[in-house]
């Protein structure tokens, strides 16, 4: 399993999410799934054990933020997510759409092939 994944499954039942950016016709609430960062932080006879995997998921809604916000933060936590970090990034004027932010990690084994 990876990252992006284990996230797309998760918070598919909150919201329609896609990676990168959201290419369909934006509907009131959405996901964008942005990878951040692949480190290889815990080592083991100088080879990697473990790659840890980060992500930013850009929260979009037109409703309140705060109701979808504390849904998925508690997914998360639930699913084993480190979170890094959450920031109110602000209103889009011309969209009407708040953006949310939640920065995540995952630390998974490496897979040898």
């Amino acid at each position: 399993m990876s990252l992006l994944s284990e996230l797309t499954e998760l918070l598919g039942e909150y919201a329609p999410v896609e990676t990168g950016v959201f290419s369909e016709e934006a509907p009131a609430e959405y996901i964008v799934i942005t990878p951040m960062v692949d480190t290889f932080e815990l080592f083991g006879d100088n080879r990697p054990g473990y790659e840890t995997q980060e992500a930013r998921l850009s929260i979009y809604t037109q409703k309140n933020y705060r109701v979808l916000r504390n849904k998925i933060t508690l997914a998360l936590i639930n699913a084993d997510f480190t979170i890094t970090e959450r920031r109110y990034i602000g209103r889009e004027d011309d969209t009407m759409y708040f953006h949310y932010s939640i920065d995540v990690m995952k630390s998974y084994p490496v897979e040898e092939e």
